[in-house]
């Protein structure tokens, strides 16, 4: 059980990382998203983000969806991290 945790804990915080890549490259216009590996990474981020583009509507022309895509994998990983702490995870 606590390896599946701490494999989850992992993935989370590499996607996190992903996400701050595609974040910051949608800050230079001129990079074209139909080659690789911005194909991949957008591939990869977009639907997680387009879920919360749902909730969060872009205002003013900024895109606010990913501080909130932040805050749940944030939440997620923390609450993860508590569950290896608690005793019954301790004995499988």
């Amino acid at each position: 059980m606590n390896l599946l945790i701490t494999t989850l804990v992992t993935f989370i915080t590499i996607y996190s990382y992903l996400l701050i890549i595609r974040v910051l490259l949608t800050w230079f216009p001129n990079i074209n998203w139909y080659n690789q590996p911005f194909t991949a990474l957008s591939q990869i981020t977009d639907p997680y983000l387009n879920l919360f583009r749902s909730i969060i509507p872009p205002l003013g022309g900024m895109d606010f969806s990913p501080i909130l895509a932040f805050v749940v994998l944030n939440l997620v990983s923390g609450a993860l991290e508590t569950l290896t702490r608690l005793p019954f995870a301790q004995g499988f």
